[in-house]
């Protein structure tokens, strides 16, 4: 996970902004599932 992704979701957690844990969440994914494709 990007250091960046790590700083975000840790103020999102310290924060309990839902909103914004689900959004990185989901860019999360979105980032891993693309960077397993690239290895096939």
């Amino acid at each position: 996970m990007p250091k960046w992704l790590q700083k975000q979701l840790a103020g999102a957690f310290l924060h309990k902004n839902k909103y914004q844990i689900r959004l990185l969440n989901q860019c999360w994914f979105f980032y891993w599932d693309s960077e397993e494709n690239k290895v096939e």
